[in-house]
């Protein structure tokens, strides 16, 4: 049963059917009913009902290429093409997450430390991209959001927050990014 379940999974990404990792292997090893709900989360985070089928594929992307996955890097960016997502769309989320890397160890660092001094300090990281994104401020922000979420930027949580919704996002659309970064990191766990 668990070995169909994964072979099922990696259908579903679109993985060889001999793909394997050591997690992979205790997780079949074991027996883990696991793989049924995490396949099942896999399904229901990449369907929204308010992003759409590229949106969520993007932000998906985001967090794929926030942790360095190869294999979910190259579905996930192929599923944002096949719903319509450009070259320069799926280059943009790429050129964000790499920005928001940077920003959140920055920010965090701030926040960690709380000294006034090292916020009064300029962090001198050039970040012109998020001045007029391909994909819009609102979006953009959101995958912002997503992306710092995972990295664990209390701040950047904060303030990207603050601007999806100044920029006309909704609490559903970013609890929506949200499930999807969560479920994509889990993901990220056990397909590497």
């Amino acid at each position: 049963m668990v070995t169909e379940v994964i072979n099922d999974l990696l259908t579903d990404l679109h993985l060889e059917s001999g793909y394997g990792n050591g997690s992979l292997g205790l997780l079949e090893k074991g027996e883990s009913k696991y793989l049924k709900d995490l396949r099942i989360n896999v399904k229901n985070v990449l369907q929204s009902e308010v992003l759409s089928e590229k949106e969520t594929a993007l932000i998906a992307l985001s967090v794929a290429v926030n942790q360095q996955n190869e294999p979910l890097r190259k579905f996930l960016s192929a599923l944002a093409v096949k719903h319509g997502a450009t070259d320069q769309e799926v280059g943009e989320i790429v050129a964000c997450t790499s920005l928001l890397a940077s920003n959140n160890v920055l920010y965090r660092f701030r926040h960690f430390v709380k000294k006034d001094k090292y916020n009064q300090l300029q962090g001198r990281i050039k970040m012109s991209i998020m001045m007029n994104p391909v994909l819009g401020k609102e979006f953009f922000e959101l995958v912002s959001l997503a992306v710092s979420a995972v990295n664990g930027c209390e701040m950047c949580v904060n303030a990207h927050e603050n601007s999806v919704l100044g920029h006309g996002g909704t609490e559903e659309r970013i609890f929506d990014a949200i499930r999807i970064a969560a479920v994509i990191t889990g993901l990220s766990k056990v397909i590497y």
